[in-house]
């Protein structure tokens, strides 16, 4: 019962994006049945149905397994792989492959080659445009209109290229791409800027660096004078005792014998000092 190559029905190129597709592969003369398995880019898909039909033999089977799923602009150009396993083909499986064509819509993109166009200076923009078929030549238009210098504003297949830029080049340019499924734009906003100006933004802005470094004396100088404040207010706390009669003592020595000794009754004077 060794299963015959399988073959993949069901696909008509092209097909258009968005478009339901449905792909069968069929396998018969297996025993016992052969198992059915998609795969799309090595990637296997597990959400397929499963068909057994017993051959008019009576002895072996055919083997059906249908694949549904919605195609988009991705799918374009990639495999997909029908494989039959079966015990009797030992490592090596039987495989049908069918490569998809997928026809989309073109996709636009406007690349400039300089991100900031100063005047007196060329720029190229680049329509970057891609699609199934091949869009046809790309339209240029200026604010909704026609190209206003086209001396200076020369189109050469997908680029627009300015020749050297002034101030009233400012405005929206539009480059749309067409094939014979749609249509597709893209906008590109131009800002001519002054050389002068962009010069000197580019340098260090000196006043800006003077007020960080004020700054930082400043704080410099606060903090050392709080800090000075705190170490004299806590040098330590004194105290000092004086009885009464050790002001006569002809010394100190003399003064704290009489303070401790001969007047221990006498009222005590205290001061304190912090």
């Amino acid at each position: 019962g060794v299963p015959e190559k399988p073959q993949i029905s069901g696909f008509s190129s092209p097909v258009m994006e968005g478009d339901l597709m449905q792909l069968t592969c069929k396998t018969s003369g297996s025993k016992p049945a052969a198992d059915i398995r998609w795969f799309k880019n090595d990637k296997e898909i597990k959400d397929v149905k499963y068909l057994k039909e017993e051959d008019a033999n009576r002895k072996t089977f055919t083997v059906s397994s249908t694949l549904d799923f919605r195609v988009d602009r991705s799918d374009d150009g990639v495999a997909v792989i029908c494989r039959v396993d079966h015990e009797s083909l030992n490592a090596t499986p039987q495989v049908a492959m069918q490569v998809l064509e997928i026809h989309y819509t073109p996709s636009v993109k406007i690349i400039p080659s300089t991100p900031f166009p100063q005047e007196g200076q060329p720029l190229i923009l680049t329509c970057e445009s891609k699609g199934k078929p091949l869009p046809e030549p790309v339209l240029w238009t200026k604010d909704g209109g026609e190209l206003p210098d086209p001396d200076r504003m020369v189109v050469s297949g997908r680029e627009l290229n300015i020749l050297f830029l002034n101030k009233t080049d400012n405005g929206t340019y539009r480059c749309e791409a067409t094939n014979t499924i749609g249509q597709s734009s893209a906008e590109y906003v131009l800002i001519v800027h002054d050389p002068n100006a962009l010069a000197g933004q580019t340098g260090p802005d000196h006043a800006l660096i003077g007020g960080i470094v004020a700054v930082v004396v400043f704080v410099t100088l606060c903090s050392i004078f709080l800090l000075g404040r705190y170490l004299a207010r806590h040098k330590g706390t004194y105290l000092t005792n004086e009885a009464k009669g050790a002001e006569d003592a002809p010394d100190a020595d003399t003064a704290i014998i009489n303070a401790e000794g001969s007047q221990v009754n006498a009222e005590e004077k205290k001061e304190y000092f912090i």
